[in-house]
């Protein structure tokens, strides 16, 4: 999955047009990033990548591209 496809899912999450979201971008920028999409983040994560993630690897995204990195299948 390249990172078109990435940027695409986390828009279809956070329920926001295409194009609106880039790796560089803060997630204080991000007012759809709250605990709802954050949830839905974690869902979309063990369907999609059958990985679990943790409120404490959550916290410590601060950016776009740090959600990004996590967004591969599991190993």
């Amino acid at each position: 999955m390249d990172v078109k496809e990435k940027l695409m899912k986390l828009e279809e999450i956070f329920d926001i047009d295409e194009g609106s979201l880039s790796p560089e971008m803060s997630l204080d920028e991000v007012e759809e990033w709250d605990s709802l999409a954050a949830l839905s983040y974690v869902v979309m994560m063990q369907d999609d990548f059958n990985k679990k993630m943790t409120g404490a690897q959550i916290r410590l995204f601060k950016t776009v591209q740090d959600i990004l990195d996590t967004m591969e299948p599991a190993e």
